[in-house]
């Protein structure tokens, strides 16, 4: 990114309200390969939290989980664990998403084409990973891991070391 700082002799031609709270002023080109951060990192998650909600909607239909019950409680729904492995897949995914869509639309100002690689990488990885976690047939502590469920932590890398890139340059630390 281009970076512009306010000189000493801007801070001076301030009134003195204006100098009460220092402020930095920077101008940022937009790379132009941007736009695909932007497909990969902010709508295809969209995409992928709908497609995994349609699925916590027919485990709720198959299993007899009624709404507003969030997970279903083993001793009172018949088969709780396999609904739950089916929700908690999916509630991974939406504890991680703000985090990782803020560092990818950061991190992609200034390697554009890295961060929308890895939102490809991120959005099949979190796909497998409630694949897994959603097998019955696999032990819970391993399933949601089997089924490629790590290629996920590819994209997430990616955008956390391109956000921290992006926040020194900015700071000025390197």
């Amino acid at each position: 990114p281009s970076v512009s700082l306010l000189t000493a002799a801007d801070r001076t031609t301030r009134t003195r309200s204006q100098r009460r709270e220092p402020k930095m002023s920077f101008t940022m080109e937009i790379p132009s390969a941007y736009g695909y951060v932007v497909l990969s990192c902010g709508v295809l998650p969209t995409i992928v939290n709908m497609y995994m909600g349609g699925k916590i909607m027919k485990a709720r239909n198959d299993l007899d989980v009624k709404y507003p019950n969030l997970y279903a409680t083993p001793g009172f729904h018949k088969k709780a664990d396999e609904f739950n492995r089916v929700q908690r897949g999916h509630q991974s995914y939406i504890e991680n998403l703000t985090n990782y869509v803020t560092m990818s639309l950061l991190g992609g100002l200034q390697h554009p084409l890295a961060v929308a690689v890895g939102g490809v990488f991120y959005a099949i990885g979190s796909i497998l990973y409630m694949s897994g976690y959603s097998d019955a047939a696999l032990d819970v502590s391993k399933a949601r891991h089997l089924k490629g469920g790590p290629v996920k932590y590819i994209g997430f890398f990616t955008s956390l070391i391109s956000s921290i890139k992006f926040g020194g340059a900015v700071a000025g630390l390197w």
